[in-house]
This record gives structure tokens, sequence and C-alpha cells, in this order.
């Protein structure tokens, strides 16, 4: 007749009865990549924070260019702080923090936001960091549980 158990037993009596504790998979190491690109971003974010602060000469486009008229001084101080919020959390989600994984989707989602509304200064870099931060945010939704699991 037809076996209805498990072909590994062994499996069978370490994981719960309804398979809740999950297994780290090599899935895994996307949320490492997004804590490493949470770093890499928020250092790069930061120092286009300092060069819009300090240089306003800088960029091409004048604060009229820009998708919204901001001065580059405010727009420094955004970058600045969305870049040291961003290698805080990069910090937090390596350790398997959820509410670190949690506050870096929104921190992600804000630079993306940030970034299309500087476009005009720096289209190239802007929309790298557009892709890095829409990488972060699936690496950060899809396969968070993973590395909580595996840093008890």
């Amino acid at each position: 007749m037809t076996e209805f158990g498990t072909a590994r037993p062994d499996l069978a009596e370490t994981r719960g009865t309804y398979g809740n504790d999950s297994v780290q998979t090599g899935w895994a190491g996307w949320l490492v990549f997004a804590s490493f690109m949470m770093f890499l971003v928020g250092t790069f974010q930061a120092i286009q924070g300092l060069v819009a602060i300090f240089d306003d000469g800088y960029y091409v486009v004048r604060e009229s260019g820009l998708v919204v008229e901001v001065d580059y001084t405010a727009w420094g101080f955004i970058h600045l702080i969305l870049g040291i919020l961003l290698i805080l959390c990069g910090a937090g989600v390596l350790t398997g923090n959820v509410v670190a994984r949690g506050v870096g989707v929104l921190l992600a989602g804000l630079s993306a936001l940030a970034n299309m509304a500087f476009i005009g200064a720096y289209p190239v870099w802007s929309i790298i960091v557009i892709v890095v931060d829409v990488l972060v945010i699936y690496a950060l939704t899809v396969h968070g549980g993973e590395l909580r699991s595996s840093t008890r």
C-alpha cells in the first residue's frame, strides 16, 4: 500500500508537527547581501549628502531643475540622515533582528523615493541606488526569516 509518512524520520522528529520551525537554506545569503548593500548604499548616501551640504556647485543642475525644488543643503541632510540610518539597519539585519528588517524595508523605500526626486542632479547614480534598494527590499521581505532562525 501507499505509505504517507516521511522518508526521513530524523527530519520529522526534529521539526514541529506542521513544520513551523524554518530551516535555513542557501537563500539566507540574500540577507547577508542585503545587509552589505545597506552598508554600501548608506555610505554612498552619506557621502552624497556631505557633498550636497558642503559643495552646492558640484551638481550641474540647479535646484529648480530637480523634481522637488529644495535647496541642496536640505537634500544633503536628507541623504546624510538616510545614509546613517541605512548603515545602522544593515547592522541590525546582519544580526537577524526582525525590527531592523522592517525598518530596513521602509528606509530602502524612502531611499528609492529620495533618489527618484534627486534623479535630475545625478541620474546614473540615482538609478543604481534605486535598483539596489529594490534588491534590498526583495531580500528583506522574501528571505528575511531564514537569517533570524540561524542566529538563535
